[in-house]
């Protein structure tokens, strides 16, 4: 019923009702006794419909409204076509629902919902093969309770979900689980778990796998080379038209040893854990290097310079002097004779950065992401013409991994290069801002 019809129908209503007043009050004559009646059963026809109302809002949905005029029955009709477009939409919302439940019933990784306080209030069917899971045990316990382990703990509470992590599965710790956790709404988790113990075996049997052959390789190397560089020193008597062969033969040796060397340290730095820490003095570190850089520019005659402010570094030495050399060499291979090499360190309130800047020919920046990648060579031929293995920036990223640091190289072609070591600040020893130069 519309609006203007319940005005009509509720005035005509008043009319009647009026009217009524009016010739009781001619009747009885008393006024005060017919207005009184007339509020009353005005009253109470509202209470009926108020009681008819209730009612019917007591019963199923699909119940059709009772039959009324004017304000009550437009009420009605409202309600009831209220009632009919909500259960439209409960349908398709339903309808939506039960899609997404099995499009996530599908997959093979474990989805979870949890809500800001950690408690569990959704699975799909691989989460609960992952994790061990009962419905409707498991629903409203904390996610902590479900999972224990110290480091999903300490993933969880952290909230810097970045990276994912990795750990043993709570119900067969033979299998490895990978979470990655996803906020949304109110500070609510979404929790992506998936099995990657065979992609982590496949990992182990390659690390394994390298390890073993660049260990077998490097005795029968050293053999050769050995017998090489005897035979090159004794030119007087090899015959000349082999001495030529011979010096590439002990060229392309040393290159394998220095490739299996570059290997045998990489796969240390990836299947072993980091070793206890110590104070590492950086000034005679960088000293060091940097005298070693001017032996092997030699005649190229290089400009390499060192600044150096007074602190110390926690972690491994060997390890330190390793990446830290890489990058003062490379840049000793790629800048032009009498380029200029920056190597500085220095700290601040952020943490410790080693930077290693020349002006020597510079990277495309669109190499730049893959530099660090094992084997990666942005020009083979310049990296056959200097000796590298291709593993130097790997070596480099993995020693700042364990060190929690992270390398940013900055390059453009013609304009030179820039690797910069970041530590953070918990590793710093002595911080000053008074730099030494040499």
């Amino acid at each position: 019923m519309k609006p203007v019809t319940s005005w009509r129908v509720a005035a005509q209503r008043w009319v009647m009702c009026l009217l009524l007043a009016i010739g009781l009050d001619f009747l009885l004559g008393s006024t005060p006794w017919c207005l009184l009646l007339l509020l009353g059963l005005n009253t109470l026809w509202n209470f009926f419909q108020l009681h008819r109302f209730q009612q019917w809002l007591s019963q199923r949905d699909d119940v059709e409204p009772p039959l009324s005029r004017g304000y009550w029955g437009h009420i009605f009709d409202e309600v009831y076509q209220l009632q009919k477009r909500q259960k439209v939409s409960q349908k398709k919302l339903k309808n939506v629902l039960k899609r997404i439940q099995e499009s996530t019933a599908a997959l093979k990784e474990g989805v979870l919902m949890v809500d800001s306080q950690g408690t569990l209030e959704w699975w799909n069917a691989s989460a609960t093969e992952l994790l061990g899971l009962r419905n409707p045990d498991d629903v409203g316990q904390p996610i902590m309770n479900l999972v224990r382990a110290p480091a999903f703990k300490r993933y969880f509470e952290a909230t810097d979900y970045d990276a994912p992590l990795e750990i043993s599965s709570p119900i067969n710790p033979q299998i490895t689980l990978e979470f990655q956790l996803t906020l949304f709404g109110k500070q609510d988790r979404l929790i992506l778990v998936r099995n990657v113990t065979q992609i982590k075996q496949l990992e182990a049997m390659r690390q394994d796998f390298v390890a073993n052959v660049s260990h077998e390789l490097r005795t029968p190397l050293t053999v050769i080379t050995g017998y090489l560089e005897t035979f090159i020193d004794q030119a007087s008597l090899v015959p000349p038209r082999w001495l030529r062969a011979l010096q590439q033969m002990s060229t392309q040796g040393r290159r394998m040893q220095n490739l299996v060397t570059d290997l045998l340290l990489l796969s240390r730095l990836e299947t072993t854990h980091s070793k206890e820490p110590n104070p590492v003095q950086l000034k005679p570190l960088l000293e060091g290097i940097r005298n070693d850089a001017l032996d092997l520019s030699a005649d190229q005659q290089h400009d390499i310079q060192l600044s150096i402010d007074h602190s110390d570094l926690l972690g491994l030495e060997s390890e330190l002097r390793s990446a830290f050399s890489n990058l003062v060499f490379n840049a000793v291979k790629y800048t032009p004779q009498g380029g200029t090499i920056n190597i500085a360190w220095h700290s601040n309130e952020q943490g410790g950065q080693l930077s290693v800047k020349d002006n020597g020919i510079g990277i495309d920046p669109v190499h730049i992401p893959r530099l660090t990648e094992r084997f990666y060579r942005v020009d083979a031929s310049r990296n056959l013409d200097t000796g590298g293995t291709g593993l130097g920036l790997a070596i480099v990223k993995h020693v700042l991994i364990r060190h929690q640091g992270h390398l940013e190289i900055r390059s453009n072609p013609g304009e030179g290069s820039e690797f910069i070591c970041h530590f953070p600040k918990e590793r710093l020893l002595h911080p000053s801002v008074s730099p030494s130069f040499t």
